[in-house]
């Protein structure tokens, strides 16, 4: 009796090359920015799917199989070629071209996005990205007007009357600038920073509950006084750096500003600050087909890899 193929996933072929070449999983985890666990259960679904051993697992060396040899090489010349890529994406049927309009808050660092916009692009070269920046409260208006379909954008919760899927945990920490009192001092009171000046971004002024800073300052009192408000990510790190005042910032996007001496993370005990992260899109009956296999695409990965960030 004839059993029905099974459709190959070619994401845990990726893992499963990207494991052959650093010859081993820990290593390959490192490279594919995942934990140690999900590249192994990736290779064992590989392995499940194609019915057979790809990798001796013996913790004292490392060693591919005769077939997962085999695979492997296969895997190389598909990876590591871009005419053969393109081959397999060339007949791209109607519904895979067209434009993928979204609209996403600033400096949004992610692994995540970063795999679904490459690995979206592979499969539908045809289809041509658009995107615009825009605030939180912006976005989800601008997809309830219809004015776009999908969204990347900081939440509370998920929005009631919108499809929304939780990608990450974005971490926000208080900074202030090199000419500020505070800068270098590795705790500071909350009764002391509640006395300070604040940076604000203008779309958290208001009552849109969007952004991290409005939970902070509902749970810690600080920000009541506001010295300097912008809509725009790099000019409140201007003022912040200037010295104008205190300010919550995204920690990723301004690392590097921290390790250069430029700003300052202020330790706040016991106050976590942090915001999820969430696509938001419109009912799928209304979305274009480009941008439904968007979405498509990326409850794919997040089943795929749960700890991608």
């Amino acid at each position: 009796m004839e059993t029905e193929e099974q459709e190959l996933n070619w994401n845990l072929f990726r893992v499963f090359f990207v494991i052959a070449e650093e010859k081993g999983i820990t290593k390959a985890a490192n490279r594919l920015g995942l934990r140690q666990p999900s590249v192994s259960s990736s290779l064992q679904k590989l392995e499940t799917q194609l019915g057979c051993q790809l990798v001796f697992r013996d913790s004292r060396s490392f060693e591919l199989t005769l077939r997962g040899e085999k695979v492997y090489q296969e895997c190389k010349e598909i990876f590591l070629s871009t005419e053969r890529i393109q081959s397999l994406v060339r007949d791209a049927t109607a519904e895979e071209r067209g434009e993928l309009n979204y609209q996403i808050i600033s400096y949004l660092h992610s692994s995540l996005l970063n795999e679904l916009f490459r690995l979206y692009h592979q499969r539908y070269p045809s289809v041509m990205f658009r995107g615009s920046v825009q605030n939180s409260q912006d976005i989800l208006e601008n997809i309830l007007k219809g004015n776009v379909s999908i969204g990347i954008c900081l939440l509370p919760k998920p929005v009631a009357n919108l499809p929304s899927i939780r990608l990450f945990r974005e971490e926000f920490k208080v900074y202030c600038g090199a000419e500020h009192p505070y800068f270098g001092r590795e705790s500071i009171s909350l009764r002391d920073l509640r006395q300070e000046p604040f940076i604000s971004f203008s779309c958290a002024s208001g009552a849109s509950g969007l952004e991290p800073m409005i939970d902070l300052r509902n749970r810690a009192r600080i920000g009541e006084r506001t010295t300097g408000e912008s809509t725009n990510f790099e000019e409140v790190r201007r003022m912040i750096v200037a010295g104008l005042g205190i300010g919550i910032l995204p920690y990723l996007a301004v690392k590097d500003d921290i390790d250069n001496g430029v700003l300052w993370p202020i330790d706040i005990s016991d106050e976590a600050i942090g915001a999820d992260v969430y696509l938001v899109h419109a009912l799928e009956q209304d979305l274009k087909p480009a941008e439904l296999k968007f979405v498509e695409l990326l409850k794919e990965l997040k089943d795929l890899y749960p700890d991608l960030e």
